[in-house]
Formats: structure tokens, C-alpha cells, sequence
């Protein structure tokens, strides 16, 4: 397969395209956070049942990606991108005029069902017109654009909460998926040429790419760190709001605080790989989910709910996964040029689906603790230091193997 490769006249509107485009996702996941307790009142609801919106956004959203990859791989990438957003749109309206919890929480499935597409194809086009450091290059510099989404929604979800009430979220969230939606129509070229485009069965592409043992490690890798950040955001709002009593405006600043550090980890892992290696930058990544976690859970086991704690954790956290999330990234879908559409639909799809199974039990716990938190954000990095042992492992018996 011959990539793709976009010159640099075009690199700057290829990421700017894919950026907003990942961003209708990311700002419909976290925009609705500060308005949780008005929601609940809303709906009647405790404000720990607003945690399940999230879980029935990001379930849809990761199980859908298993359709969009493979199908992108036959068809292209631009007609499966389109058709995900006008999915999307249909569910924004659902949401703004939903009369009862039940329907927000469908139309909750329905926008993550079509913005799944964002899911898949963020890691798929790029694949498809970079390779190797290159690869890893815009791969970082997405991860630092996405980032900025998840800084405005929570601020902007804030503002408008509290002076327009927690229906004008949803009014803006339908404007902006619009304004994407023409601009990808109008400006977003297709990047898997027709000659490229594979015909062969869905099972025959997944069975391909899930046999590849080191893919498998940075799959788990992947879709730990992301539960321990879903995790975070879907209970922050609570502990925040409705333990600590905060109002949105402030509720919504604390929220974003933690986000640079991504943005942080982020840069750093495009500058570290080149200078230590791929081994010590995924292990300082792993070092960093460890650190975070640690410093939520210990005031929680007393008992304790802190604003210190709590941000400046989730701060360290999210370095970790700015770390990890490029790099992993890269180093997994790297191996499969002529698969770019499955391998980037197992990476999201496993990613956001673990990561709605993640959320969706942490509404069955007691959101008033930060202990609970903290124990979440402990597993999750422990499972993402057992899975790089697992790929250093594979690393070992495939150098053993070749040898002999």
C-alpha cells in the first residue's frame, strides 16, 4: 500500500478538519458536566444517576467503531465520516427535546453511535497518509489539538448552564456538529485511494489483526488509561458539585485544570520517544498513571474529599495518558497499512467500550467518595503495567524465535 502522504501546504487543513472533527465527540462526552445538578433536578434524578449518560454515550460510541473501521476500509473513509455525523445530529435533537431521563439516555446511545466514527477514523487517516515517525509526529499533534475541546466544553457547558440552562448545551452542540458536518462535505478529501480499498471479510481482517500479540498489549494499555480519564470525568462533576457544594462556573474550571497535563504529556512523548526510546517513554507514562492514582486514593481512604487531592491527582494522571495515548497508538496500528480501517476500529472500539463499562460501575458506587475514584484510577493503572509487561514479554519470544 502506498501512503498517502499530504504535503505541508495541506497538513495544516488535514489536521485542522480531523481536529474539529474528533472534537464533536470529545465536547458532547464532558460539555454536560457542570450542568449535572440542574440536570438532575430536571429529570428528578440523583445527580450520580447523570454518571450513566455518559456510560450509554461511550458504550455506543466504542461499539460502533467495529462497524465504521471495517466498513471504511471497503467504501472509504469520507462517506463513513459524513454518515456518523448526521447519526449524531439526529440524537443532539433527540437530547434537546427529551421530556424524560429515558430518552436522554437514548439519545445519548445515538449521538455516541454516530460519533464513534471520530473514534475510529482518528486513528485510521492518519495511518493512512503518514508512517513511521512521521506517523507518531501527527498523531502527537492531533492528541494535543483534541485536547483543547475538553478544555472549552466544561467552561463554555458552565456558562451556558448557568445563564440559559442546561438545554443551550445541547442547542450549541447541534450548531457546531453541523458547522463540521459541512465543513467535512465541503473541504475533507478521501484518503484511502480506490485501489487501495480491501473487499475481504470483516472476521478474516479482525482474526488478522487481534493475532498480533503486542497489539493485543497496547490495546489493554489503551483501554485502561482512557477508563481511568472517563472514570475521572464522569465522577469529578459529582464530587465537585454535589459534595463540595460548588457552584458550575467554579465546578467547570477545576474540571479543566487536569487537561494540560495531557496536553503536556502529549508534546513530551513526540520529544521522548526520539531521545530515550519507546520502552522508557511508555514506562515514565506508565510511572505517571501510578503517581495520579496514588494521590487520589490515599485522602480518600480517610475519608476525605479534597480539591487538592482530587485536581492535583487527575493532573498527574493525565500526563501519564498525554504520554501514553500517541504512542501506544502509533506503536499498535504501525503494523497494519493494507488493515489501517480494523486495526484503528479494535483500538477505539476497545478504548471507549471499556471505558463505558468503567463509567457505567462507577454509577453503581458511591459517587460521594473519593476513595472509589482513587481505586478505580489504582486498577487501571495496574492493568496498564501488567499489559506493557505482556508486550515486552512478546518483544522477548519474538526476538527468541527469529534467532532460532
Amino acid at each position: 500500500m502506498v501512503v498517502v502522504k499530504q504535503s505541508s501546504s495541506n497538513m495544516g487543513k488535514f489536521l485542522f478538519l480531523l481536529i474539529i472533527f474528533i472534537a464533536v465527540g470529545q465536547m458532547t462526552q464532558t460539555m454536560y458536566v457542570p450542568a449535572i445538578p440542574e440536570m438532575a433536578t430536571f429529570f428528578g434524578v440523583r445527580a450520580a444517576s447523570l454518571q450513566a449518560v455518559m456510560a450509554a454515550y461511550l458504550i455506543p460510541y466504542g461499539l460502533s467503531q467495529f462497524v465504521y473501521g471495517p466498513l471504511s476500509d471497503r467504501i472509504g473513509r469520507r462517506p463513513v465520516m459524513i454518515s456518523g455525523m448526521v447519526i449524531f445530529l439526529i440524537g443532539t435533537v433527540i437530547a434537546l427535546v427529551a421530556p424524560s431521563f429515558d430518552v436522554l439516555l437514548l439519545a445519548s446511545f445515538i449521538q455516541g453511535m454516530g460519533t464513534g466514527t471520530s473514534g475510529a477514523m482518528s486513528r485510521t487517516v492518519t495511518r493512512d497518509c503518514y508512517d513511521g515517525d512521521d506517523l507518531h509526529k501527527v498523531n502527537s499533534l492531533v492528541s494535543m489539538g483534541v485536547i483543547f475541546s475538553p478544555l472549552i466544553a466544561p467552561v463554555l457547558g458552565g456558562y451556558l448552564s448557568e445563564h440559559l440552562g442546561w438545554e443551550s448545551i445541547y442547542i450549541f452542540l447541534l450548531g457546531f456538529g453541523a458547522l463540521v458536518t459541512l465543513a467535512l462535505m465541503r473541504s475533507f478529501g478521501e484518503t484511502l485511494p480506490v485501489e487501495n480499498r480491501r473487499a475481504e471479510r470483516v472476521w478474516v481482517s479482525y482474526r488478522y489483526v487481534l493475532s498480533n500479540r503486542r497489539f493485543q498489549g497496547y490495546v489493554v494499555c489503551l483501554i485502561a488509561t482512557f477508563a481511568g480519564v472517563a472514570t475521572f470525568e464522569a465522577s469529578a462533576g459529582v464530587l465537585l458539585g454535589s459534595v463540595l457544594k460548588l457552584d458550575p462556573s467554579t465546578v467547570s474550571w477545576l474540571f479543566i485544570v487536569p487537561l494540560p497535563g495531557y496536553l503536556l504529556g502529549s508534546w513530551g512523548s513526540n520529544k521522548l520517544m526520539k531521545r530515550l526510546g519507546t520502552n522508557r517513554v511508555l514506562f515514565l507514562g506508565m510511572f505517571a498513571l501510578l503517581t495520579g492514582a496514588i494521590t487520589i486514593i490515599i485522602p480518600g481512604m480517610e475519608g476525605l474529599v479534597t480539591v487538592t487531592s482530587l485536581i492535583g491527582g487527575a493532573f498527574i494522571y493525565f500526563i501519564g495518558a498525554g504520554v501514553l495515548f500517541p504512542a501506544a497508538t502509533t506503536l499498535a496500528i504501525q503494523p497494519f497499512p493494507h488493515h489501517a480501517g480494523t486495526a484503528g476500529a479494535v483500538l477505539g472500539g476497545l478504548q471507549n467500550l471499556g471505558a463505558g463499562l468503567a463509567t457505567l460501575a462507577a454509577s453503581a458506587m458511591s459517587a460521594q467518595s473519593q476513595f472509589n475514584l482513587g481505586a478505580v484510577l489504582s486498577v487501571m493503572a495496574i492493568i496498564v503495567v501488567l499489559s506493557l509487561v505482556w508486550i515486552r514479554r512478546s518483544e522477548k519470544n519474538d526476538i527468541t524465535i527469529l534467532a532460532s
